[in-house]
């Protein structure tokens, strides 16, 4: 499934240059910069309409294929914006020495992370979430820390603290992990 927010930012990236070229153009058409014959002529010449008429019996179909295509490709664009998450689902862990499992919702490990990380001194915010498959998920850490803080010492705490007990809580040493710190200006109202 393709990533809802690139390809947004792509398609309508696309759309804007195609529409500013063709709005640079028309307005260079109309100050004469290709001519007076150009500037005179009007913007529907009837060489389209001659063109169109004289090649009606497959221009029509293909205009139509091309439309279904583009139908096609936004209704596509929509389903994934719409109903489409990179996050992952439960994990199922089985039980030690014994029949059964344990189900971990899949949000439990991440605000478990958020708080800890949080109440770190210099740190403002703190989110996680996992992403992909709960087969081989993703935990995504974003923090934001203090302007003073050490963030060096900061993110070796993260890493030794809160992402060790993260991976030893789904017992997956190879969890794979990605941190984010960002810097603000603004202090932290708790300090631990």
């Amino acid at each position: 499934m393709m990533h809802a927010d690139r390809t947004n930012r792509t398609a309508l990236l696309v759309l804007a240059v195609l529409l500013l070229a063709v709005g640079v153009l028309a307005g260079a058409a109309s100050l004469g910069l290709f001519g007076d014959t150009v500037r005179q002529e009007p913007l529907l010449d009837n060489v389209v309409a001659d063109f169109v008429d004289r090649n009606s019996s497959w221009l029509w179909p293909v205009i139509a294929v091309g439309a279904a295509i583009v139908v096609a490709l936004s209704v596509r664009w929509l389903v994934a914006i719409l109903f489409s998450t990179d996050r992952t689902g439960d994990f199922d862990l089985p039980a030690e020495g014994g029949p059964g499992r344990t189900t971990l919702r899949a949000d439990a490990v991440p605000d478990a992370v958020s708080g800890e990380v949080e109440s770190y001194s210099g740190v403002d915010s703190a989110r996680a979430r996992f992403v992909g498959d709960s087969a081989r998920p993703t935990l995504v850490v974003a923090a934001t820390v203090e302007e003073r803080a050490d963030v060096a010492a900061l993110r070796r705490r993260i890493e030794t603290e809160a992402l060790t007990h993260a991976r030893d809580a789904l017992d997956r040493p190879d969890l794979e992990i990605r941190l984010d710190l960002a810097v603000t200006t603004r202090r932290a109202a708790r300090t631990a």
